[in-house]
């Protein structure tokens, strides 16, 4: 019963949790506050951003707020050397960020295979090609080591960031399902004991 258990538990969590696909197809999401810049702050600022990528395309919507000063700029930046944590250079700055507010949402749709949308440094660290840097930029974020920065006027060096996550959250029916299998489970067990 305990191996069972073992494993239909390994399941549901293998379930719930889906890494982002070789295909670079998937939800991504950068949780962004104070306290995990580098060195961390005490802002009240903060975002939930989603990023979408399918195929070539990544569309962002960065939704921010409470912000201690206006905005200076914005961007993702790659590759830190290990997962949520250290810097990194800029990778693709948000070059139409909205400026000079301390909140507000930003969405753009960036086409990874497209040049012009990665920092030129970015760009020639990872093979100088749209191609080679997307790899790169999707191979870090399935990793846990690309981040989104926005920076103000009070905190030049960011005052908020928050590295992109890999794992979407699982949607309303998968959590609907792991809990009736859970339920079932917590019956299976309790008619053993009776």
């Amino acid at each position: 019963m305990k191996h069972s258990l073992s494993i239909l538990a390994l399941a549901a969590a293998a379930a719930c949790a889906p890494a982002l696909a070789q295909d670079s197809a998937g939800i991504i999401r950068a949780v962004a506050s104070g306290p995990a810049e580098s060195p961390p702050n005490g802002s009240p600022g903060s975002s939930v951003a989603t990023f979408d990528i399918n195929g070539d395309i990544m569309t962002a919507d960065v939704p921010f707020r409470d912000l201690l000063a206006g905005t200076t700029m914005a961007h993702i930046h790659c590759c830190t050397t290990a997962a949520f944590t250290g810097v990194a250079p800029i990778a693709i700055p948000f070059t139409d960020f909205p400026l000079g507010v301390t909140s507000g949402t930003y969405s753009q749709s960036f086409d990874l295979s497209d040049a012009t949308i990665y920092d030129p440094a970015f760009l020639a660290a990872f093979g100088g090609t749209p191609a080679s840097a997307g790899a790169a930029l999707i191979e870090a974020i399935a990793s846990n080591e690309a981040y989104l920065n926005i920076h103000t006027s009070q905190y030049p060096a960011g005052e908020i960031r928050g590295f992109l996550v890999a794992a979407p959250i699982p949607e309303p029916a998968t959590w609907g399902m792991l809990g009736v299998g859970l339920a079932g489970l917590g019956m299976m067990a309790r008619r053993r004991k009776v």
